[in-house]
């Protein structure tokens, strides 16, 4: 994770909004929120005042973002170990909630003729899907594409109106990509 989505995460946490903090640290609104999207890198002075308002020792913040996963392999002897749930699907993310900032992935098993859950409350969001093994339907309104092993798709996110279902007679394993 960065510094600046480690800065978000902590004034959320603590329910505090951008002026509020900024206000307290002697910055600019505007400012904080570069910083929180690491458009700009705050000197040490500045981060020192944004820890203070928010209550937290810079040096502990600077550590967690040294401690960060930088790089999650899921190798493919793994797929077999993932324990499908009565749901019919599993998913093994590459990296814990708080290291995924700008996307989230996953390796998904889906049993045959079952369904993967559409992710709720995206907007804007974009999603790929590499079909590693099995075959799978996409559906998104009236638009329906079937994909099959070695087949990947980029699409809009739309959770009112798509469906991935496993359309095998095998678990389907995929690499799924979508963003935040």
């Amino acid at each position: 994770m960065n510094l600046g989505a480690l800065i978000r995460r902590h004034r959320k946490h603590q329910k505090l909004t951008l002026k509020a903090v900024a206000q307290k640290a002697s910055i600019s609104e505007g400012f904080l929120s570069q910083v929180e999207n690491s458009v700009h890198s705050p000197s040490v002075d500045t981060l020192v005042n944004i820890c203070k308002a928010l209550g937290i020792n810079a040096g502990d913040l600077l550590n967690q973002v040294e401690k960060h996963e930088k790089i999650s392999v899921i190798r493919r002897d793994q797929w077999d170990e993932m324990d499908l749930p009565h749901t019919g699907f599993a998913t093994r993310r590459f990296f814990s909630p708080e290291n995924r900032t700008v996307i989230d992935c996953a390796i998904l098993l889906l049993e045959p003729n079952k369904n993967i859950p559409v992710r709720k409350d995206v907007r804007n969001g974009q999603e790929v899907l590499c079909l590693l093994k099995g075959a799978l339907l996409l559906e998104q309104g009236e638009q329906k594409i079937d994909l099959h092993e070695g087949d990947a798709a980029q699409f809009w996110s739309d959770s009112s109106n798509q469906r991935i279902v496993n359309t095998s007679s095998a678990v389907a394993v995929a690499l799924w990509v979508g963003t935040l």
